[in-house]
């Protein structure tokens, strides 16, 4: 998520102040990424640094309020000219979770996979609940389409999330054959057959 380019669309419809700014964004995401007042003001002024936004004076309250620069357009542009990188992924801590767990002696992987599932069936159901709602509530305008989309999106990352979990579980249960076959004795015969022979010996 970039806090600084969608502080940048913002500004880019006129002139706004740090409380502004974080009520109209959190509005458009469904507050699904909820910011605090410190970090919009600790972006507006890396923004400032940076010549994308400059000051716009203060009303009477007091409020400071900032305008995009010309520069900070092109740079909202190119922003939206240009795909999300998938070079770098973002941290995910479910991946790194299971990527430790299967390496630490002692842990149930698959408690941890299927405790993981239900909590993911349950976001599912909150999400799609809330995709209802948000359906039934359409005025048409862009903020209700907003929400719809990033609802949509929360969806979507959570079915994949569910189908991935059900992956790992078949993965873990590979690997264990795999691990049980490995470890069993050289030579030996599967139990079925070693009783099989065992009673042809005995009518000897």
């Amino acid at each position: 998520m970039s806090i600084r380019h969608g502080l940048l669309a913002l500004l880019d419809q006129g002139p706004r102040y740090g409380y502004q700014l974080r009520s109209e964004f959190e509005a458009r995401t469904g507050a699904t990424w909820p910011l605090n007042v410190g970090q919009v003001y600790t972006t507006l002024g890396r923004l400032e640094r940076d010549g994308l936004v400059e000051s716009a004076g203060e009303d009477d309250e007091g409020h400071q309020f900032y305008a995009v620069t010309e520069e900070g357009r092109a740079e909202l542009r190119r922003w939206f000219d240009s795909p999300v990188p998938r070079t770098n992924p973002p941290r995910d801590e479910l991946a790194i979770k299971l990527a430790m767990a299967v390496t630490v002696p002692g842990v149930d992987v698959t408690g941890v996979v299927q405790g993981q599932r239900r909590h993911s069936m349950k976001a599912l159901q909150d999400y799609t609940r809330l995709k209802g709602r948000a359906l039934a509530a359409d005025t048409g305008s862009g903020g209700d389409l907003a929400w719809l989309l990033v609802l949509e999106q929360l969806i979507f990352q959570t079915e994949a999330e569910i189908r991935w979990l059900d992956h790992c579980e078949s993965r873990l249960g590979q690997h264990a054959e795999r691990q049980a076959a490995a470890t069993a004795e050289p030579g030996a015969a599967p139990p079925a057959r070693r009783a099989v022979k065992s009673r042809a010996r005995g009518r000897l």
